[in-house]
């Protein structure tokens, strides 16, 4: 009976130990952000983005350095002309002010047009993480990158 006591209290631990350690392996952790750089899809959104923000800051440039040009333009000629003249130039200069304003205004858009961008490609990093999360039956996947909460991630990183 005493061997019986034994045997049952053994067979129970190891029933026991077998159950937390399959509990301990369904926590999985990547780190997305890295899972993200690597997709094509993002080294496209980013090369559109460059591209876009290069065209922004050639098109400023190129209307300022034009305004600049009128102003001492205008500056130098200003004795020559008449008030109405210089009054009308003036207003001219302030025209071409504002729409640098404005088309500064338009480029603050590239943030909306980054978010247009990139909604998928995380959505579709998302569905391959809860894919594979399931086809590897973890229950859950923490999210490895720097500042995210997770301290040490020594579990099975699933970016392989």
């Amino acid at each position: 009976m005493k061997q019986f006591k034994t045997l049952l209290f053994a067979a129970v631990l190891i029933i026991g130990s077998t159950s937390f350690m399959n509990a301990q392996s369904k926590v999985a952790h990547i780190n997305t952000q890295e899972l993200i750089e690597a997709m094509p899809e993002m080294k496209s959104a980013k090369a559109e983005l460059e591209k876009l923000a290069k065209t922004y800051e050639t098109d400023i440039q190129t209307m300022a350095t034009e305004l600049q040009n009128k102003v001492k333009q205008y500056d130098a000629e200003a004795s020559t002309k008449t008030d109405e003249e210089n009054q009308k130039r003036i207003e001219e200069v302030g025209g071409m002010e504002q729409s640098i304003r404005q088309y500064q205004g338009q480029a603050q858009h590239l943030a909306k047009k980054e978010s247009e961008l990139l909604k998928p490609i995380y959505e579709k990093a998302k569905t391959a993480i809860e894919a594979v999360a399931a086809a590897q039956g973890f229950d859950y996947v923490l999210d490895s990158m720097s500042g995210q909460g997770v301290i040490v991630a020594s579990g099975k990183d699933l970016l392989a």
